[in-house]
């Protein structure tokens, strides 16, 4: 088949392989034959040796949706009755993690930072020190919508130091940015297949404790399909999801996670980080500005200034590069005008550089000054 491939420089989903894509051209199969749970089965148990994850000590869930599913997932069932969530909070999507416990009305402490700066980790410690009904603490690993990395690895001791579960929300960094469970001192994490995978949208899984799961059995139960405990005994009882799951969508994560393993957690994160400053590269050369300090930055996710020009028109932009294969995507900082360019998915240096030639063209036909040319 000719596929025609696009350069997606939104943080997800990702430019795929060939392979993953046709990886859903199979038979039409019953998800509740055996062959499709043993599939499933194996797919679970490769979901952990993606973040080093002991067997038996942490298992995996899947579950039919986008990665806000996670979220939802987490926070309504991990905590116990009684008890507070403390959401440590430096962007939108830690901001999402607040508006599910609203949603719920589940008793939480929304501790904000800037977003343009990591936490304050004296000030998480504070907050733990001063509230020790605290159960569960939650932070992004990866704020999406301005591209920092969050020091999960010392948030999550701190939890441990008080008592508390950690959970953080790895959706744009697992199979990116290597973790490990156990040393970074995660007890929850999550993803969606289209992010660090590579592979289809429909399909996301939550990493976690074996028997915290067993345990929130006995806490209150707030939702029926978005229950953790629920999922994971029907999982363990008949080896299927508790509802239809993305068949097509499971047969993509397994062919992307053989590529994964295949191309090794170290090369593809130099992969991702040299699509990163091949991204760098050309902002300078274009004269475009970013907004978040490099040494905070991910590595997966730059957040670019507009241009100080009447001219500047971000639909304009994204579609002249969009009919040439390149997709730009919106910021998500409510006090600055920007646009990301992420170096999620199969992408290559090369192909930043094609898109800088079409970029700069953008510009110039629309007669957009620059730091370059103004």
């Amino acid at each position: 088949m000719n596929i025609k491939r696009n350069v997606l420089l939104n943080p997800g989903p990702a430019t795929t392989t060939d392979t993953v894509k046709l990886a859903q051209v199979v038979p039409d199969i019953c998800p509740r034959e055996k062959e499709f749970a043993g599939l499933m089965k194996k797919l679970r148990s490769d979901l952990l040796r993606l973040v080093h994850a002991p067997e038996g000590e942490y298992t995996s869930v899947l579950f039919c949706g986008s990665g806000t599913i996670n979220i939802d997932v987490c926070i309504n069932s991990l905590l116990p009755e009684g008890k507070k969530i403390l959401i440590v909070n430096n962007g939108a999507y830690n901001s999402r993690a607040v508006e599910v416990c609203e949603m719920y009305r589940l008793p939480h402490i929304n501790l904000q930072f800037s977003v343009y700066e990591q936490p304050d980790l004296d000030a998480v410690k504070a907050a733990l020190d001063a509230n020790t009904d605290v159960a569960v603490v939650y932070c992004c690993h990866h704020e999406t919508g301005t591209g920092i990395l969050n020091p999960i690895r010392e948030i999550g001791a701190m939890a441990h130091e008080h008592g508390a579960i950690f959970v953080s929300d790895t959706t744009s960094t697992l199979g990116m940015i290597p973790l490990n469970v156990v040393d970074d001192n995660v007890d929850f994490c999550m993803a969606s297949a289209q992010k660090g995978l590579m592979a289809m949208s429909g399909l996301s899984f939550i990493i976690g404790k074996t028997d915290i799961i067993k345990a929130s059995k006995n806490y209150p139960t707030r939702s029926y399909y978005c229950n953790l405990y629920l999922q994971y005994e029907y999982f363990e009882k008949t080896g299927e999801m508790h509802f239809t799951p993305p068949v097509q969508t499971i047969y993509a994560t397994i062919q992307a996670l053989k590529e994964y393993f295949e191309e090794g957690e170290a090369a593809k994160f130099a992969r991702h980080r040299a699509v990163y400053e091949a991204i760098h590269d050309g902002l300078d050369k274009l004269g475009l500005e970013t907004v978040i300090d490099r040494n905070i930055e991910s590595g997966l996710v730059v957040s670019v200034k507009y241009p100080d020009d009447p001219n500047w028109d971000f639909e304009k932009v994204h579609d002249y590069c969009y009919e040439r294969g390149f997709t730009i995507y919106p910021g998500k900082i409510s006090t600055t005008n920007t646009f990301r360019l992420c170096s999620l998915g199969k992408i290559f240096p090369k192909d930043i550089e094609d898109f800088f030639v079409v970029l700069g063209e953008a510009l110039d036909v629309y007669d957009i000054k620059t730091a370059r040319n103004g």
